[in-house]
């Protein structure tokens, strides 16, 4: 190492090239995936023109294109904003301000947590509009109002804060007072609110944002309770989702952990599957649960988890850490000459920092889901039928805009599912 070269130095550098190198690659990457929807737009692929139209076809890929070109605006604003809260001092600026204001402590650390989230809050705001009343509202997939956006946007802020400033407030307690291994205290603290909340949320919060009520077609519960006793499943309950008052999309998912399991369909998956194509749809659910891709999941965020809290708890003991990120937390003293707790920077700069280096995984991560995606689909098909799957999800596709001509490379980057014309082409043989 050059002798005028500090670890910060070296630090920040390697950040910078980590996030320039990201934004490249997630510029190329948009830019295929643009290019080449546009490319195949005017023709329906060979395999699909028997079932979707030409007009379906092209509001898929203008659905695609437009969302594509909207991602590339955020992926410049969000670097332009990390940029700003750590090497252009954004974030030590917030902390000697609520430093003056509050003085070291907890409540200081609480109130940076808090702030930090509110004004990231504040600066997606107009995003998060354009994408709700722009896009969804130009292609018809926007159901709310304003007056239910805004109400959302409360609520969930709140719960936010309800859930999110507690648990904070235990792991920066654990991060000052349970020594070196801290890590691991707080780690443990953050799987078991973890678990917590998979068994709270389908009954307390979810509620707060949704309609769910007891699926009533009896034809249709006989023939999914029916199935679910085949393939060994058990349920707290079936439920529908008024989805529509949101979004003109459809799913069915499983949520809750344990016996607080249940199914939950949306209300435009009803309105537009026969019984045989939902029954079809909920055997693919039931296939992660019966190959154990749920429990493999939950085991790899325990492992991920624990390792990322011991890189922290690393991390947070090296001043190169901070430095290098462009925080000086120890410029002031507390009276008896020690350094003020820095434990929520440590906790705001690892999160802001981490996504940067993690992003060049992302593909392992979305081919491992979407190996497990092909293995709900083949137990789904041996189960009900492979017509029915594949009506079934030639109308979701159809009815979300998904492409059927995306980049193979976007694909293999970015997608969790199978594109429609591998997953179909799966399917063909049984259908």
């Amino acid at each position: 190492m050059p002798p005028d070269l500090s670890a910060a130095d070296l630090f920040t550098a390697a950040f910078a090239v980590a996030l320039v190198l990201g934004l490249l690659v997630k510029f190329w990457l948009a830019s295929r995936q643009i290019r080449h929807v546009a490319r195949h737009r005017d023709a329906v692929p060979a395999a699909f023109a028997g079932t979707i139209t030409p007009e379906a076809h092209r509001k898929a890929a203008d659905y695609t294109i437009a969302k594509a070109r909207f991602g590339l605006l955020e992926m410049a604003f969000g670097a332009a904003v990390l940029l700003g809260w750590t090497l252009l001092g954004g974030l030590n600026l917030l902390n000697e301000l609520l430093l003056r204001a509050l003085g070291p402590g907890m409540l200081q650390q609480l109130a940076l947590l808090a702030a930090f989230a509110l004004i990231g809050g504040l600066l997606e705001l107009p995003f998060s509009l354009h994408q709700t009343f722009g896009i969804e509202q130009r292609f018809g997939f926007n159901k709310m109002t304003g007056r239910l956006w805004l109400a959302d946007l409360l609520k969930s802020t709140l719960v936010g804060a309800l859930i999110g400033l507690p648990i904070a407030a235990l792991i920066l307690w654990l991060m000052d007072t349970a020594g070196q291994h801290w890590w691991l205290w707080a780690w443990a603290a953050w799987m078991g609110f973890n678990l917590v909340l998979l068994m709270v949320y389908p009954t307390f919060i979810a509620p707060l944002f949704n309609q769910f009520k007891p699926l009533e077609d009896e034809s249709l519960k006989a023939s999914v309770t029916a199935l679910m006793q085949r393939c060994g499943f058990a349920a707290k309950g079936l439920y529908v989702m008024d989805g529509s008052r949101r979004s003109a999309h459809g799913n069915a998912y499983f949520t809750g952990f344990g016996a607080a399991k249940r199914v939950v369909f949306y209300d435009t998956l009803l309105a537009r599957l026969s019984q045989r194509q939902v029954d079809a749809v909920l055997a693919h659910e039931l296939g992660h649960f019966k190959h154990r891709h749920i429990v493999q999941r939950i085991g790899a965020m325990f492992a991920l988890s624990l390792a990322g809290f011991a890189l922290l708890g690393w991390l947070s003991s090296q001043t190169w850490f901070y430095t290098g990120l462009g925080v000086h937390p120890f410029l002031a003293l507390l009276p008896d000459g020690s350094p003020p707790p820095n434990d929520a920077l440590a906790l705001l700069l690892f999160m802001l920092a981490m996504p940067v280096f993690s992003f060049f995984v992302a593909p392992l991560s979305a081919q491992l889901s979407r190996h497990h995606e092909f293995q709900a689909d083949a137990f789904a098909v041996a189960q009900t039928s492979g017509a029915d799957l594949s009506a079934a999800l030639l109308k979701l596709y159809e009815d979300n805009a998904s492409t059927l001509t995306p980049d193979p490379v976007f694909v293999k980057f970015y997608y969790s599912h199978p594109p429609a014309s591998e997953r179909l082409a799966r399917l063909q043989p049984a259908a």
